[in-house]
């Protein structure tokens, strides 16, 4: 019996514990190391097939990226609402797309990092469809970028 009261007291002890705080967005961004400049090849211009993608803390907690498609398109911004590491290589964000536009849409998506490299494997808007699955973008069947830091 006494026995048994020592486990209970352990376990309720243990469960009153707070629970270690979650890594900020920021915190996860540096830690994966995605601040900074992003393009499948560095050197040559933004187009749709080589996007250039830059990612900023203009503000404490503040996470913006923006993906320049080149001259003839218009710029896509994101800001980032959460991150969760989901692996050592793997990371779940939850964003706004078009921030304050009339097409600001909430969407989650799934970044592969590695090795100074970045490829989305997931997005998906709040509500809708899936666009990005195993780094396929559907509408396309094409693979989305493999991304390489810059600098």
């Amino acid at each position: 019996m006494a026995a048994v009261l020592v486990v209970a007291a352990l376990f309720v002890n243990y469960a009153t514990l707070p629970a270690a705080a979650a890594p900020s967005i920021d915190e996860l961004f540096h830690e994966f190391g995605l601040f900074g400049n992003w393009a499948a090849d560095c050197k040559q211009p933004a187009t749709p097939a080589n996007p250039h993608v830059g990612i900023a803390m203009p503000s404490p907690g503040l996470v913006l990226e923006e993906h320049d498609l080149g001259a003839d398109f218009a710029r896509n911004r994101y800001s980032v609402l959460s991150a969760e590491r989901i692996s050592a290589t793997s990371l779940s964000v939850a964003v706004i797309f078009q921030p304050g536009a009339q097409a600001e849409e909430r969407q989650t998506l799934v970044f592969l990092i590695r090795k100074a490299t970045r490829r989305t494997m997931f997005n998906r808007p709040d509500g809708g469809a899936v666009r990005v699955k195993d780094g396929i973008a559907l509408a396309r069947g094409s693979k989305t970028p493999v991304l390489r830091k810059c600098g």
